[in-house]
């Protein structure tokens, strides 16, 4: 019996079988590549972050403090998700208040919207505090945040 040593003692269309089984084995090695990429990636390319705006919490009660006929609030900003987050934007309307505002914590930036910490990162464990005096509470809803992980 004959037992070819060498590729080039094979028939050619054996050669060839073994030429494509190796092209097959190198493609499979390169998509195994590509979805261990894709998996150690996925928060980002699925859009599952760790994070949400919503993990930045604001809260807010009054000091027992009135400034010019009204009441004064304290307001603390937590991001309670393990991620930074920066550049987040509030909903405040203008922000109004008889006293001035830390602009360090909060700046109104239009009509609406406000930004916190001056679009610094925000991490959790350092609350941001401000100050504030004004007829009545006002909400400050999250708009939106860039998340660092």
């Amino acid at each position: 019996m004959f037992v070819p040593t060498q590729v080039s003692q094979l028939p050619l269309c054996l050669s060839s079988l073994l030429s494509k089984q190796a092209m097959a084995y190198r493609g499979t090695i390169i998509l195994f590549f590509l979805v261990s990429l894709f998996l150690a990636n996925s928060n980002q390319v699925l859009g599952t972050q760790p994070c949400r705006p919503s993990d930045i919490v604001i809260t807010q009660s009054r000091t027992n403090k009135v400034v010019e006929g009204k009441p004064e609030y304290a307001v603390s900003i937590r991001n309670v998700c393990k991620c930074a987050q920066s550049k987040v934007f509030v909903q405040c309307y203008g922000l109004s208040s008889v006293e001035s505002v830390d602009s360090r914590a909060i700046r109104a930036v239009d009509g609406e919207r406000c930004m916190l910490g001056g679009g610094r990162p925000i991490s959790k464990g350092t609350p941001l505090k401000f100050k504030y005096a004004w007829m009545t509470p006002q909400d400050f809803p999250v708009i939106s945040s860039t998340i660092h992980c």
